[in-house]
């Protein structure tokens, strides 16, 4: 089993993506890198589901946008319904392929065909390989080890097949990762899950750095966007007038600042410029870091996947 570390390299050496920014990498298990400020194309560019097929020019503006500012890493899935869209912001966006880092991601449900479904996003984004391919979620298993080890030897063939360079989860825990390290050839690279002040996971973390597996965190600033008024605020809004950045930066500097792969996701240009020129240059102190995660943990709050999750589930 393969237990390298997850390494944070300030600059863009490595394999990987060729940089024109300074967005800072992370080191995977596999020898690749990855930027670790990324634009999501969920959320704000999530299609509602009387949207789904209907191609939407506005995420190709978003997306382009983001592209121009700077961001190099574009994080997508098969069920945001947008992988047209970003296919074309990729063919469109003035910047050449190898320059971009793509993510997109399997749908966790019951019964999918694994190499039907990447073939199709293969085709809907353009491109004849992604730099990282996501299992979305563990929910199809329905707790059954043999499904998880079986879903995870098709992940490991669709990497071997040169078309995705590196392979992880989403919304993985640890009772969920633990039945796919017994028996994986490839031990997942990254685990994108819901990270922010207020839900921390415990010793999921730990368990990652454990295994070499690196994190990257979607819904970075929820304590700030879904659930204000709790007690980050004020902490966040004094280290934003320390460093001379918005409380949003901070937010996601805490991330970066522990090794985390840190999606955001906006529409406004001025926003994602000052993400990616911004968020690079200033860090905060460990005990910084640490005084915001003992305030995150006086208030518990999950924004995404609530369906799946316990209310009372902090891992």
């Amino acid at each position: 089993m393969n237990s390298i570390s997850a390494t944070f390299t300030p600059d863009a050496s490595g394999q990987g993506p060729k940089q024109t920014s300074t967005l800072p990498q992370l080191k995977l298990n596999d020898g690749t890198t990855i930027p670790m400020l990324g634009y999501g194309l969920g959320t704000a560019n999530f299609k509602s589901a009387d949207a789904k097929g209907k191609f939407d020019q506005t995420v190709v503006k978003h997306t382009k946008e983001a592209i121009a500012n700077g961001f190099r890493h574009l994080d997508g899935a098969e069920v945001y319904g947008n992988e047209e869209e970003l296919g074309a912001a990729i063919k469109d966006g003035g910047v050449p392929r190898e320059q971009l880092y793509i993510t997109t991601k399997l749908p966790a449900v019951e019964k999918t065909n694994t190499q039907e479904h990447f073939d199709a996003s293969l085709k809907k984004l353009g491109v004849d390989r992604v730099d990282l391919y996501l299992l979305h979620g563990p929910w199809f298993a329905d707790g059954s080890e043999a499904a998880l080890q079986e879903k995870w030897a098709e992940m490991e063939a669709i990497q071997a097949s040169g078309r995705a360079t590196t392979i992880g989860v989403s919304n993985f825990l640890q009772k969920d990762l633990e039945p796919i390290l017994k028996t994986a050839k490839v031990v997942p690279a990254i685990n994108q899950i819901e990270f922010h002040p207020y839900l921390q996971h415990g010793d999921l973390l730990d368990f990652h750095r454990k295994h070499g597996i690196a994190v990257a965190a979607y819904g970075p600033l929820t304590p700030i966007v879904r659930a204000a008024g709790g007690p980050v605020d004020d902490k966040w809004a004094a280290l934003a007038n320390k460093y001379g950045v918005s409380e949003a930066e901070v937010g996601l500097r805490w991330c970066v600042d522990q090794g985390i792969v840190t999606l955001t996701t906006t529409s406004n240009p001025d926003r994602m410029h000052r993400v990616v020129s911004l968020v690079p240059k200033f860090k905060l102190t460990p005990k910084e870091v640490q005084d915001i995660a003992e305030l995150g943990r006086q208030k518990h709050f999950r924004g995404f996947w609530r369906n799946k999750f316990a209310e009372d589930d902090r891992s």
